[in-house]
């Protein structure tokens, strides 16, 4: 059995196992999203079995990523996240790129999961539905505070966070199969009008629309790799850790849509914006919209802790590397990067209370699809510059599987870009200020090495 380092301030510690890596990534996986993302999926391809094709094509997508990310994170064993090996691949300004735009979105997710959680509880509580942005603050210091001491806390609230999610979205999944299926007319009757549209014909875009979302609701499985620092043999923990996790979320959207197509059948699910709330509400009555909140909130509450853990340890990696301010490198006693995590919410506080994490949104979707392009092909680049470091993990199928990810991933950017053009204006604008930025960094990086040994 590895042994456990005795905590020691100002640094990260050995405290975590194979048991919080399989937490962290099941519960920053599965989001409030997955309540409304199949009627939308159903909506733009309406037929059962490419549904289920494409939500099992998502888990196999995540995963060709996964065996690509097993091999870069073991070699590269630093906290910090996707940008660690884009820097070592590509230098100082992508590597800069991909760290911004990893902590900037994961800041903006935590402020937009924060106001999530407040209109759940709005929903439960009606008067505090005029107070969203105050209760949201609330929601998302909370879970900091709790993280603040240590790594311990937080992953206490990790563990049996996911646990409690993963059994309560089992037991939606039994409950739609064996409870008596909901007619349509009732269905018809919630939705309105939109009810009446014929099905669309399933042509390209609309697969690719609908596979995006699907891709949407599989992100955040790499979460693991940010705590490589802090798992005590990660090595062997993390490549097993992702693996089953995706397995385990795929097994569990599939079985959700499948079982949802049983309750509602396709022409229902066409229909609804939440279909997990309809099924609650038909099982249980008029509870069941309570229920439904309570559900959201617990979903949304685990996803949120797994950010915020996350979200320090990538300011810390980007500070150690000279990507950022050095005060953020500091860890407090109970291996917590307390200064990386106060500043993430001095930035994420505000951002729920302007409404500007829907802009960040937009600023960092298609560069985060850009930025896991980058990480996917620094594998390649690191095989041909590094040949002789030791790889604990090495990708199952190199070169064609991690080929075909970095394919799909290009695809899915381009498309991405067609269908936005605007993120590939904002895309273009941040590589031109990350690339002499990145040029200023390496140069007094360099100057430093140089000065060294004739000042010693």
């Amino acid at each position: 059995m590895a042994s456990i380092a005795l905590p020691v301030s100002g640094q990260l510690q050995l405290r975590l196992g194979i048991v919080f890596a399989l937490a962290v990534s099941v519960g920053n996986v599965i989001g409030s999203g997955i309540m409304g993302t199949p009627g939308l999926v159903a909506n733009q391809v309406p037929v059962a079995w490419m549904v289920i094709g494409l939500w099992a094509l998502g888990g196999l997508h995540v995963m060709l990523s996964a065996n690509v990310a097993s091999e870069l994170i073991t070699k590269l064993p630093k906290a910090g996240g996707t940008y660690v090996p884009v820097r070592a691949a590509f230098g100082e300004s992508i590597g800069l790129l991909c760290g911004w735009t990893d902590w900037l979105s994961n800041t903006a997710a935590i402020a937009a999961l924060s106001v999530a959680c407040a209109t759940f509880l709005g929903a439960i509580f009606p008067a505090l539905a005029a107070h969203q942005a105050p209760v949201a603050a609330g929601f998302a210091l909370t879970i900091i505070a709790i993280n603040w001491p240590g790594v311990r806390e937080g992953q206490i609230v990790q563990t049996a966070g996911s646990i409690i999610k993963v059994g309560l979205i089992v037991g939606v999944i039994a409950v739609a199969f064996l409870a008596e299926p909901i007619p349509v007319s009732q269905v018809v009757s919630r939705a309105g009008a939109a009810m009446n549209d014929a099905a669309p014909a399933v042509g390209f875009f609309a697969v690719i629309a609908a596979y995006q979302m699907i891709y949407g609701a599989y992100t955040g499985w790499h979460a693991p790799i940010l705590f490589v620092e802090e798992d005590a043999n990660a090595a062997r923990n993390l490549p097993r850790a992702m693996g089953v996790s995706i397995l385990l979320v795929t097994a569990i959207y599939v079985a959700l849509n499948l079982s949802l197509l049983n309750a509602l059948d396709m022409t229902a699910l066409r229909g609804s914006d939440l279909p997990v709330a309809l099924v609650i509400e038909n099982a249980f009555g008029r509870s069941g919209g309570v229920l439904v909140a309570l559900l959201a909130i617990v979903i949304v509450v685990v996803a949120i802790n797994a950010i915020v853990m996350g979200t320090a340890r990538i300011l810390y990696g980007m500070a150690r590397d000279g990507l950022f301010l050095p005060v953020a490198m500091r860890v407090n006693k109970g291996g917590t990067p307390h200064i990386a995590l106060a500043i993430t919410a001095v930035v994420a506080v505000p951002l729920i209370f302007s409404g500007a994490f829907v802009f960040l949104f937009k600023l960092t979707a298609a560069l985060a699809i850009f930025a896991f392009f980058l990480f996917e092909l620094s594998l390649f680049a690191l095989r041909r510059q590094q040949p002789d470091l030791y790889r604990p993990f090495r990708a199952i199928g190199y070169p064609l599987l991690p080929a075909l990810v970095c394919l799909l991933d290009l695809g899915l950017l381009i498309a991405f870009i067609a269908a936005d053009p605007i993120s590939g204006v904002y895309m273009a604008g941040l590589i031109a200020v990350c690339v002499p930025v990145g040029f200023i960094l390496h140069s007094r990086r360099r100057a430093g090495e140089l000065s060294t040994p004739a000042s010693a």
